[in-house]
């Protein structure tokens, strides 16, 4: 025993920085057992129990419980099994404060009412079933009876979150406001019009994404023209509008008259929501894609030119 070297439970607890008290529970726990005793029934304690609490304060102070603490300095659990557990059970810990600060983070930003701060709650809370649960109902109703097939299920993924078993914090709270927004009825409403009207538009009943070609043409014709600075009531906006109504017509094979026009007015309104680029932005961060730019000042663009030079 080191040249028989013993240690009071006071010269143990300097030693260790513990508290002779710690030190004591330790040892009536047999965690730290005592060496020998003296005549007047002191504990006296080998050399090696230096190591040992130190190791046990390292547990402690990792969250370890006692249990498995004796078993690790009885060696009856290794130091890598007992780290391995207990790093999964921080995993979950991490994971939960992870979701209940993302929602405290989101309900500071909007001061939410009761009901609203229980739904979000609710939705941050959700098991991955039940998340594709969710979103299956809202996709389901944005897309189900207008198409089927290969194209279907393509456009079904593009829309569809899946959120990483190791989340991070802005991912975790895109996904609330994700949810939250496919939720909302008229946020549904408008992406179901939005794909009733494309589907109408395809000559051959070909199914593809939601994304109606006059709104894409739209997109391209006048995203250089609000680059330059061009007003919408300007004149200088005429050769941007002839050339939008002018593709208009060509694929719908129609005159490019008054009636085409307002067709085309009210397809670029369903498709000038804030809230459908707000989704594909929550949805690029939860995915991990670029995120795509926003549609709806294109849109607000043209439905303006458009108004005006209905006028």
């Amino acid at each position: 025993m080191d040249g028989g070297i013993l240690y009071s439970i006071g010269e143990l607890a300097q030693r260790t920085g513990l508290t002779v008290k710690t030190v004591r529970f330790y040892s009536d726990r047999g965690i730290v057992a005592p060496a020998d005793r003296t005549h007047a029934g002191y504990r006296r304690y080998a050399p090696d129990a230096v190591a040992r609490l130190a190791l046990v304060r390292t547990l402690r102070e990792l969250g370890v419980g006692l249990d498995t603490i004796r078993r690790v300095v009885d060696q009856e659990l290794s130091l890598s099994e007992v780290a391995a557990e207990h790093a999964a059970a921080l995993d979950v810990q991490i994971s939960i404060l992870r979701l209940r600060r993302a929602v405290l983070t989101a309900a500071a930003e909007r001061e939410p009412t009761p009901k609203e701060m229980e739904l979000m709650h609710q939705l941050a809370t959700l098991s991955e079933a039940e998340r594709r649960s969710l979103i299956d109902d809202f996709l389901d109703t944005v897309f189900e009876g207008l198409h089927s097939g290969s194209h279907h299920a393509a456009a079904r993924r593009s829309m569809t979150p899946e959120l990483p078993d190791n989340p991070t914090d802005d991912q975790v709270r895109a996904w609330v406001e994700l949810a939250e927004l496919s939720l909302d009825p008229e946020f549904r409403a408008s992406l179901r019009r939005l794909a009733e009207d494309h589907v109408a538009d395809l000559p051959d009943g070909t199914p593809t994404p939601p994304r109606p070609d006059m709104v894409a043409v739209a997109r391209d014709l006048v995203r250089p023209a609000m680059t330059c600075g061009i007003s919408p009531d300007s004149p200088q906006a005429d050769p941007v509008v002839a050339a939008l109504t002018a593709h208009c017509a060509l694929a719908q094979g129609r005159p490019d008259d008054a009636v085409l026009h307002r067709w085309l007015l009210r397809r670029l309104e369903a498709a000038s929501d804030p809230d459908r680029d707000e989704y594909l932005r929550l949805l690029a961060l939860i995915n991990d894609w670029p995120v795509p730019e926003r549609l709806a000042p294109a849109m607000d663009w043209s439905v303006t030119a458009l108004r005006i030079r209905a006028a």
